[in-house]
């Protein structure tokens, strides 16, 4: 099998836990009385947005970056990124002394394209969405010879990812749910793999905006469907489906959830007000999903799995109009 999808394992997880330890410590997982009211159940937030590039998906960037040979370290990496991964590559190679590239799409989220920018990685905007962004990433990777750092079809970044739902049930073994927003689904297929492992009565459910379903159809089918990417929760927004998330949540994944983008704009604005820490729309979309199924969580312990902090000063206005 081609070495970019080697299956992820539970020993792949918890070797990524060593590697990344020295690095990170484990986020908090906070009970919420406010949100275990609205939802009926006993809910609990795991905080990814107090990591250092306020997103979970910096677990993946440096067990990824720290394992790679020294002739990748000398033609560097590239990545292509709606923010948050590509902070994650920017961190791990600036940890590492690795020269990275990102590309981005043209209207990416300035306070992410600072924070790459801050970490010494260069930026490279391209085309109108992720997708177009994607597209050109490959293409300067086998031009000019940069590793390129595939922000789904990674096995070391899944594992890395998936040590968030190992510390959860580590603390909290008796979860029964976890929900995990998912775009390209490396976060979701990390948790699948921790808690199958771990605790297969726990139930992962995967909730993605309705504005943006291609891993959701892709899902839904079993095949790989491209679909509209109209979300402006840009955590969130690919047009494209990724295989090696995919084969494990059609393995793995207990249930999907679509949610309006209304829904998560205003469950946005509920986790901030009720955490009292900075969510953006991705990092809601747990807490939107939680509440379409509501009447499937009652009395069940639930974590919302709240990914990321990135929002910007014009996001905030938009949400508070």
């Amino acid at each position: 099998m081609n070495q970019a999808l080697t299956q992820p394992t539970i020993e792949g997880v918890y070797r990524a836990r060593e590697r990344i330890g020295e690095y990170l410590t484990p986020t908090p997982l906070r009970e919420s009385t406010s949100l275990s009211e609205l939802l009926g159940a006993e809910v609990r937030v795991k905080h990814e947005n107090f990591l250092p590039t306020g997103a979970f998906k910096v677990r993946g960037g440096i067990n990824l970056v720290s394992t790679e040979t020294e002739e990748v370290r000398e033609s560097g990496l590239i990545a292509a990124s709606t923010g948050n991964h590509g902070q994650s590559v920017a961190y791990a190679a600036h940890l590492f002394g690795v020269e990275a590239r990102i590309c981005v799409p043209e209207n990416a989220n300035p306070i992410k394209v600072r924070a790459m920018r801050d970490l010494g990685a260069e930026v490279i905007f391209h085309g109108k969405d992720f997708d177009d962004a994607r597209e050109h990433c490959q293409s300067l990777a086998i031009e000019r010879g940069y590793r390129y750092v595939h922000s789904g079809d990674e096995p070391l970044l899944i594992e890395g990812v998936g040590t968030h739902t190992l510390e959860i049930l580590e603390e909290e073994p008796d979860t029964d749910v976890v929900i995990v927003p998912i775009g390209g689904g490396s976060g979701a297929a990390g948790a699948c793999i921790a808690a199958k492992a771990m605790s297969p009565r726990t139930k992962v459910i995967g909730v993605q905006s309705a504005a943006a379903p291609a891993a959701y159809l892709s899902w839904k089918s079993h095949s790989m469907i491209e679909d509209e990417m109209k979300t402006s929760v840009e955590g969130l927004a690919t047009r494209t489906a990724f295989a090696l998330p995919q084969s494990i949540m059609w393995e793995l994944l207990d249930d999907f959830v679509l949610a309006p983008e209304d829904d998560i704009h205003r469950a946005t604005l509920t986790m901030i007000e009720h955490t009292r820490t900075l969510v953006e729309g991705a990092g809601a979309a747990a807490l939107a999903g939680g509440l379409a199924i509501k009447d499937r969580l009652e009395g069940l312990r639930v974590v919302l799995i709240c990914s990321g902090s990135n929002i910007t000063p014009d996001q905030l206005r938009v949400l508070f109009q």
